[in-house]
């Protein structure tokens, strides 16, 4: 993502200056937000209430109805030719991997008690070993055999990507971890190994779900109106998304939602303001497909994600104001909405990695 570097200066100031304000809009103190780790609860949240439930169920409902829709009919264009080759044999070496490490985590053995907290970054290496396996299997190649010095510094931005959303997970607290007392330097390292494998996990997915027609097809023709690309929307897009991070702070249970709406809009639009938004480019031209997959691709590790955690003995719990019932794990169900804009997220984050070294556009200034 090229841009000029005061453009770059104002998106980092809103990504992260805002919550604090929001705190200190409502007088508060900023103190307590930067406790590290971060182990103190001190935000008591909304409890649950039905109207809210279902009135964000609504949203919910009607904003994901079309690609519901668009998934179950059958698919109108083919995706990328499918080479079928025999998965590969690291692919099972992830398949072996990921099911001791599966024992291993939900299971509580004297002679791993050293071990026992830290493997979450087992099944997750396993599991994009398996997802790589499961693209290559498809497509005959996939991003971690392609392009692997590439892929590789996806781990790092990885864990500087979730530690951003640490941040702000500071300012409504929804989410609170166990069973991880640590110093503060080893908590720092034990949580960044975990960090650095979600962009690797959720490209990868994306990857494998792009190679099916139902999902590369999926909108196709539903045109983004042009105008969605001009300065009067970017300009609301960034004063909904800049009040969406103060509210986190100074509300936390009203702004919580804007935790995973506001990095996005505040990505693409200082994205359009650059010249280059592919992602909005191919939504006016009708074509959905790499959103599709990239939305869904959060979705599919964050299942994956609440499944290996609940059992886990370093895990994470959640505090979310007016939706908290109908647990599927930990998770409320409505909160997995919210793995949808998180994997367009990891998209826009993660194909800036992956376009390094490729021709780069003019910026339209």
């Amino acid at each position: 993502m090229i841009m000029h570097p005061g453009r770059w200066m104002a998106m980092g100031f809103m990504l992260v200056a805002l919550p604090p304000l929001g705190v200190l809009w409502r007088g508060g103190p900023l103190t307590c937000y930067f406790e590290f780790p971060p182990r103190s609860r001190f935000i008591e949240h909304a409890p649950f209430s039905w109207t809210a439930f279902i009135l964000i169920g609504g949203l919910v409902l009607v904003s994901t109805a079309p690609l519901v829709i668009s998934l179950l009919r059958p698919p109108t264009a083919p995706a990328r030719p499918v080479t079928r080759q025999a998965f590969p044999w690291w692919g099972w070496a992830g398949a072996v991997l990921g099911g001791a490490a599966w024992i291993l985590a939900w299971n509580r053995f004297s002679w791993f008690g050293a071990f026992q907290p830290h493997t979450f970054p087992m099944l997750w290496g396993a599991f994009i070993l398996v997802v790589n396996g499961l693209a290559r299997r498809r497509t005959g190649t996939c991003l971690m055999t392609a392009r692997p010095v590439v892929f590789s510094a996806l781990f790092p931005v990885s864990a500087a990507f979730w530690w951003f959303f640490e941040y702000l997970n500071r300012f409504v607290q929804n989410w609170h971890y166990s069973g991880a007392d640590y110093p503060p330097l080893t908590y720092f390292i034990l949580a960044t190994l975990s960090f650095a494998t979600v962009l690797p996990a959720v490209l990868s997915v994306r990857e494998w779900l792009a190679s099916f027609p139902r999902v590369s097809g999926a909108l196709q023709g539903r045109r983004l109106p042009g105008a969605v690309l001009s300065r009067p929307a970017v300009g609301g897009a960034l004063a909904v998304a800049g009040f969406g991070l103060i509210l986190a702070g100074a509300a936390p249970d009203v702004g919580f939602p804007f935790l995973w709406l506001s990095p996005l809009l505040i990505v693409l639009a200082f994205q359009v303001l650059g010249g280059c938004c592919p992602l909005l480019e191919d939504a006016c031209r009708g074509t959905w497909g790499m959103a599709a997959a990239a939305a869904l691709a959060g979705l599919v590790c964050g299942l994956f994600w609440e499944m290996w955690n609940y059992y886990s003995l370093a895990r994470w719990s959640y505090t979310v104001p007016w939706v908290d019932r109908l647990h599927l794990f930990e998770m409320p169900f409505l909160g997995y909405a919210g793995y949808l804009p998180f994997g367009l997220e990891c998209a826009l984050i993660g194909d800036a990695i992956l376009s390094l070294g490729l021709p780069r556009k003019n910026e339209v200034r």
